[in-house]
């Protein structure tokens, strides 16, 4: 294991949902060992109030969400930025562009999902789009926060990595 947690960036178009999403669930079940951030090639400069009513609902503390361009873990742009170890990117748009260089070389993968935003319905359907990002998202997250990273590879984990990319949402029994 590293020394220092491992740092993992979640990258969206907008940085008001799904990476935020994201982001708090990797904070939360990683328990130390991890370390998230969330950002955006085009944020929308604040943070969708569903994700927000959705994390607050869950226990999350949302003081510190904001929505972020990707240039502030840039390390053209920002030599302060911190050390990547894996940057996923969770909307089709963001993995699709030319991203800056990350510092640290991480290890990249695309978990892409529907964006809960463009979600449409009455006040419950928009709710339970949102739901369901955060279930696909804790279903990856915990996955590969179980996964053996000492143990694999370059190239083993690299291929794990698209494998989550791919993981649908768990639901309950019923």
């Amino acid at each position: 294991m590293s020394e220092r947690p491992y740092n993992v960036l979640f990258l969206c178009t907008g940085n008001s949902c799904r990476s935020i999403i994201a982001e708090a669930i990797m904070n939360r079940l990683g328990g130390g060992r991890f370390r998230a951030y969330s950002a955006g090639s085009h944020p929308t400069g604040a943070v969708n109030p569903h994700a927000l009513a959705l994390l607050k609902k869950f226990h999350h503390d949302v003081s510190e969400f904001r929505s972020k361009p990707w240039d502030e873990f840039a390390r053209e742009t920002n030599p302060d930025a911190p050390k990547l170890d894996f940057v996923f990117t969770v909307c089709d748009d963001a993995a699709g562009e030319v991203c800056p260089y990350w510092p640290g070389q991480p290890m990249t993968a695309h978990w892409g999902m529907p964006d809960p935003a463009r979600a449409t319905g009455n006040e419950a359907e928009i709710g339970l789009a949102f739901a369901d990002t955060y279930r696909m998202l804790n279903n990856r997250i915990s996955i590969f926060l179980n996964l053996p990273l000492a143990k694999l590879d370059k190239l083993s984990l690299q291929r794990r990595l698209d494998e989550i990319g791919k993981a649908q949402a768990t639901t309950p029994a019923e």
